[in-house]
């Protein structure tokens, strides 16, 4: 194996693949597929390797050989120490007339490397953040908002059915004179002006009283749920028994004792403890500002000439988390992010100053964890097993498997050199 620096982000690797080394990854390249081999006078995966290439040829073999005997001299580039490869192999270079050679065949491959690093000033940086405060006005407001969950529903004692009040009613749904599945129901409970129902039924029930009856004449959406209904003229005859009206809680200190709050029985209670529970909200979100302003000022401080192959990987990691998004609720990329608001191009800019932010910020903050040299005391690393292990809810034996004292080391001094940054920090 030989390397030789392509530029200050690239390095090119050489290497010679021998005879039994290739033998090895033609074998592997078989076994990915004899299951499925069928030839006849042999059973389906009982071909071997000799008769298949007899048949098929052995360079039909060459294409997933090659990616294997690629993989293990990546592995083998991986190891060397001078550099940290970022990057998949590029530019893989090799002549298909050479790998039946008996003494072997050269190959070479481009990999991107870590940049150079140099930094600027990191600690003890001016930032300009608002004071955290919280106004009497805002806890008004989270007040209000209490007050109006779950309020009561009362008779309406007189008038008739307005928007926002909720009716109980029976109906039925009637198509050329024919009643239709699901479209009947007694004492239904419905809030007017909710939207639930389709459209014109609601609007038609309004000025009802108790005891009135109606035929309201609604048409079925185009796209309705169900297609035999769709589009169709219905007439649903109801019978409003009774109109409900919400009513608000009263603020008094038994309506607190309701909500159940630990140690919080009375108004003033309440206001105190949604007082702290919005400081400690700001705090955080000021502290997150803080870093936010800090990382900025480091990144411009900082020289580094990033390879654009690692803006890349973060962008189709990125992207990738949004597709299991979208998988989740069962839509395909392009709907998920129209449903979003966003445009095909406006999700390209954002992965790419995602990836742009992310990359940078994460490529000093390590830098910082060099030269600072943190020391990780067992306690903390010990602490950091337990985590995961419980957020996977693993034993942290099974932890220890997948994850080195390395990388959680690593991991832990990633986050003291954040809390540096962030603590250091001088807030204008």
């Amino acid at each position: 194996m030989k390397y030789d620096k392509i530029d200050n982000n690239h390095v090119k690797f050489s290497f010679k693949v021998s005879k039994p080394e290739f033998e090895h990854a033609l074998d592997h390249a078989y076994d990915h597929i004899k299951d499925d081999v069928e030839v006849k006078g042999f059973r389906k995966g009982q071909v071997t390797r000799k008769v298949y290439e007899q048949r098929y040829g052995v360079e039909s073999l060459y294409n997933d050989a090659l990616n294997h005997a690629i993989s293990h001299k990546f592995n083998d580039a991986l190891m060397v120490k001078e550099f940290v490869i970022v990057s998949d192999p590029t530019n893989i270079d090799v002549n298909v007339e050479d790998l039946k050679n008996e003494d072997g065949f050269d190959i070479s491959f481009d990999v991107a490397i870590r940049p150079e690093v140099t930094l600027g000033d990191y600690k003890n940086l001016e930032v300009e953040v608002e004071k955290v405060t919280v106004s009497k006005e805002e806890i008004e407001k989270e007040v209000e908002s209490l007050l109006s969950i779950n309020q009561m529903l009362e008779p309406k004692e007189e008038g008739h059915l307005e928007n926002g009040d909720t009716a109980i009613f029976d109906f039925e749904g009637f198509v050329d004179d024919v009643p239709f599945e699901g479209g009947k129901a007694d004492n239904f409970s419905l809030k007017i002006g909710s939207g639930q129902f389709i459209p014109g039924f609601e609007e038609q029930m309004v000025g009802l009283k108790a005891g009135d009856k109606k035929d309201l004449k609604v048409t079925f959406p185009e796209e309705y749920q169900a297609p035999e209904l769709a589009g169709k003229e219905a007439i649903f005859k109801v019978l409003l028994h009774e109109i409900k009206v919400e009513v608000k809680n009263e603020l008094n200190d038994e309506w607190v004792k309701t909500l159940n709050r630990e140690n919080v029985n009375t108004v003033k209670e309440l206001e105190d403890s949604i007082k702290a529970d919005l400081t400690k909200t700001k705090e955080s979100e000021a502290k997150n500002k803080v870093t936010e302003l800090v990382l900025k000022q480091i990144v411009e401080n900082t020289k580094m000439d990033v390879p654009k192959e690692m803006y890349e990987t973060e962008v189709s990691n990125y992207k990738k988390q949004v597709e299991n998004q979208a998988k989740q609720y069962q839509l395909d990329l392009d709907t998920f992010i129209s449903l979003t608001g966003q445009t095909s191009e406006s999700f390209e800019k954002q992965a790419n100053e995602h990836a742009k932010l992310r990359v940078d910020q994460t490529l000093v903050l390590e830098e910082i964890a060099k030269v600072e040299k943190f020391e990780i005391t067992d306690k903390e690393r010990n602490y950091r097993y337990e985590e995961l292990a419980s957020h996977y809810k693993m034993d942290v034996s099974e932890i220890k498997k997948y994850l080195s004292d390395d990388v959680i080391d690593k991991d832990i001094a990633f986050e003291k050199a954040l809390e540096l940054v962030t603590e250091s920090a001088i807030i204008k």
